[in-house]
């Protein structure tokens, strides 16, 4: 699941920076526009990606602990 979400994160990342450097949307450009139902469907999959993304913050190799 950690890599799955993982993935997630890189493909909003990806987009974002698109969005920041080139002003194009890819998700909206390849599914049918930003409110496509496609593209939110897709974007609401990256924002949970996301939100599990956050748990990587509360593990204990992440933050540096030793495991027990």
């Amino acid at each position: 699941m950690d890599t799955l979400a993982l993935i997630l994160v890189i493909i909003g990342a990806l987009n974002w920076g698109s969005i920041g450097l080139f002003g194009l949307d890819l998700v909206g450009a390849l599914f049918g526009g930003q409110l496509s139902v496609v593209s939110r469907i897709i974007f609401t999959i990256v924002a949970l990606g996301g939100l599990w993304a956050i748990t990587f913050f509360f593990k204990q190799n992440v933050l540096g602990k030793a495991k027990d």
